[in-house]
C-alpha cells in the first residue's frame, strides 16, 4: 500500500521536531501536526523561558554582594510587564526558526489537532492523511488536583503571562518546578510559601544535597510547609485563601497560587483506541525499550510514556527511534546515566545514584565521599552559602556510581562528569586528574 508520508510525527515538541530532522535528513517523507506553538513545553513555557526568569532573578542575588565588591548602592527596580514582553519576543523568534528550520528539511507542517482514525490513519481537524509509521510525541500537560477552588490557581504554564509580580506567591508541590519558581520569585521579592506532602522538597534527590538546599531557600525567606495537604482554595477580597492540612494546618493569603504538582501524559482525546494503542498508569502509553507501541507500526517518545520526563532524554528517544526503524541502527536509552538539574540558588545537580539507592543495592560496599566548604565569592561577601559536593562509590574499585552537587554551576559541573561517569571512572580516577584552581569543580579530586 502507498501512503502520504513515511512517517507522520504527532507533536512538534522537542522530541518530534528532532525525530522529524533526523529522519528528513534520510530522505523520508515527513509530515509533523501540531496545534500550539512550536517547540513544546520546554521552549514556550517550561525550561527557556523559566531559565530567563532565573538568570533576572540572578541580578538581584548579586546585588546584594555588590558593594562588598567596590560597587556603590543604587536604587534598581524590576519591571516584570517588560521582562516578561521581551521573553516572549525572544521565545517568538526561536518559533520562527523551528518553522524555517522544518521548510528548510522539507518536513511538511500540518497546523490543528492531530487524532488516530486507525493504525495508518491521522486526522488533522477536518484533514486526513495516511503514514508507513507513526510517532506519537505529545508531551505532558499539568497535572490539577481535585481540590474546591483549584479554578482560581495557575500552572507553569500560566506563570509567564502573570500581568503583574505577585507580592504573595503559594506554591502547592515541593518538586522541581514548585522549588525552582520558590527560588526564583523569591529573588524577585515575592514572599512565598511552600506547600509540600513530603517532609523535605524534591523526592528522588540525594538525601544530604535536597535538605541542605531546603535549609538554603529557608535562610533566604521561603516558607516551607511540609508534610501537608492543599485541601481547600477560596476567593476573597484582597485575594486568594490556601487551606492547608496534615501535620500542620494553616491558611495561607496569597495573590497568586501556583500549581506544581507534577506533569501527567498529555494523551487525552487522540483515539488511541482506534488504532489499538495501550495506555497504562496515568495515561501514559506503553512502550517497549524501542519505543514501540502495542501497535507494531506506532511509536511514541517523550512526556507521553512512562519514563524519564526530561527535554535531552526526549530527543535521544526521538533520534534512536529513527536510528532503530529508519536506518537499520538498532538503538537504546540509558535511564541510569542521565544527568538532572534543579535550577535553584542555590543550584543542584546529579548523576546516578543517591546514597540511599546505592546501599539498597550494594549494601555495605557502599561508601561515600562528601565536602562542604564555602566558594570564593561567598567568602569575599561575607556570605554563609555552603557548596556541598558528594560522590558515591562501591566496590574495592571504588567505582563511582553517583555524583551530587549543591552550588554554584552545579548543572554544568556534573555534566561534565556526566561523560566520564559513563566510562565508569574510580575514585581513583578522580584522585588522578588535575584540576582547575580556584573553582568549586576541582573540590571533588580532592576529596578524602
Amino acid at each position: 500500500m502507498t501512503y502520504d508520508y513515511d512517517l507522520f510525527i504527532m507533536g512538534a515538541g522537542s522530541a518530534g521536531a528532532a525525530a522529524a530532522k533526523k529522519a528528513a535528513s534520510l530522505g523520508l517523507r515527513v509530515a509533523i501536526a501540531e496545534q500550539e506553538a512550536l517547540g513544546g513545553t520546554c521552549l514556550n513555557r517550561g525550561c527557556i523561558p523559566k531559565k530567563l526568569i532565573v538568570y533576572a532573578a540572578d541580578f538581584a542575588l548579586h546585588n546584594k554582594f555588590a558593594t562588598d565588591y567596590g560597587w556603590s548602592k543604587i536604587s534598581s527596580h524590576f519591571d516584570w510587564t517588560q521582562f516578561i514582553h521581551s521573553v516572549h519576543k525572544h521565545i517568538d523568534s526561536i518559533n520562527r526558526s523551528y518553522q524555517e528550520n522544518l521548510q528548510k528539511s522539507g518536513i511538511t507542517l500540518l497546523r490543528g489537532h492531530a487524532t488516530l482514525v486507525d493504525a495508518h490513519t491521522i486526522k488533522v481537524d477536518q484533514r486526513q492523511v495516511t503514514a508507513d509509521k507513526i510517532l506519537i510525541a505529545v508531551g505532558a500537560r499539568p497535572f490539577i488536583p481535585d481540590i474546591p477552588g483549584i479554578e482560581y490557581a495557575i500552572t507553569s504554564r500560566e506563570m509567564f503571562h502573570l500581568p503583574y509580580l505577585p507580592k504573595r506567591l503559594a506554591i502547592i508541590g515541593g518538586g522541581y518546578i514548585g522549588v525552582e519558581f520558590s527560588s526564583m520569585m523569591n529573588a524577585l521579592g515575592c514572599r512565598v510559601t511552600v506547600v509540600d506532602t513530603d517532609e523535605t522538597i524534591l523526592k528522588g534527590f540525594d538525601d544530604d544535597i535536597r535538605q541542605s538546599l531546603q535549609e538554603s531557600l529557608s535562610q533566604r525567606g521561603i516558607k516551607f510547609i511540609n508534610n501537608s495537604t492543599a485541601t481547600h482554595i477560596k476567593h476573597y477580597e484582597e485575594g486568594l485563601l490556601l487551606t492547608v492540612s496534615g501535620k500542620y494546618k494553616k491558611t495561607i493569603a496569597a495573590d497568586s497560587i501556583l500549581v506544581a504538582t507534577g506533569r501527567a501524559p498529555n494523551t487525552q482525546n487522540l483515539d488511541l483506541d482506534r488504532a489499538q494503542v495501550k495506555m497504562g498508569e496515568k495515561g501514559a502509553i506503553e512502550v517497549d525499550e524501542y519505543s514501540r507501541t502495542s501497535q507494531e507500526n506506532i511509536f511514541a517518545v517523550g512526556d507521553c510514556t512512562n519514563r524519564l520526563q526530561l527535554t535531552p532524554v526526549a530527543k535521544s528517544e526521538a533520534v534512536a527511534f529513527v536510528n532503530t526503524v529508519f536506518a537499520n541502527k538498532p538503538q537504546t536509552v540509558n535511564y541510569g546515566d542521565v544527568p538532572s538539574a534543579v535550577f535553584a540558588r542555590p543550584e543542584i545537580a546529579s548523576i546516578g545514584m543517591t546514597e540511599n539507592q546505592a546501599r539498597e543495592k550494594f549494601g555495605d560496599s557502599v561508601k561515600c565521599y562528601c565536602d562542604r566548604f564555602q566558594p570564593l565569592m561567598s567568602q569575599f561577601a561575607c556570605s554563609e552559602e555552603q557548596t556541598i559536593i558528594k560522590v558515591v562509590v562501591e566496590g574495592e574499585s571504588e567505582r563511582v556510581i553517583g555524583v551530587h552537587m549543591l552550588g554554584e554551576h552545579a548543572a554544568d559541573i556534573v555534566q561534565c562528569l556526566g561523560v566520564a561517569f559513563r566510562k565508569g571512572i574510580t575514585k581513583q580516577d578522580l584522585d588522578s586528574a588535575i584540576g582547575i584552581h580556584p573553582t568549586s569543580a576541582e573540590e571533588f579530586l580532592t576529596l578524602n
